[in-house]
């Protein structure tokens, strides 16, 4: 399951877990003040940032890629 995971996918994942999150603590009858709300939206909204910029993209090629490159054109 996690070699198929993309970034968009661990994104809507996290983003479900913090929406089932909120609607439990809501559902128990935790009060909803400013101070909650704003760490919710920090809980929700910071780490898909970081999982954004630290999520590898494309790897360059190595320098066996570019040499075995170089030998398979004619």
């Amino acid at each position: 399951m996690f070699r198929t995971m993309t970034r968009s996918m661990a994104i809507r994942v996290w983003f479900v877990a913090v929406i089932l999150i909120v609607v439990t603590a809501i559902a128990i009858g935790v009060q909803m003040t400013i101070g909650t709300a704003a760490m919710l939206l920090a809980l929700c909204l910071v780490p898909p940032v970081v999982v954004l910029f630290v999520w590898p993209g494309a790897q360059p090629p190595t320098v066996s890629d570019i040499l075995h490159e170089s030998d398979r054109r004619p």
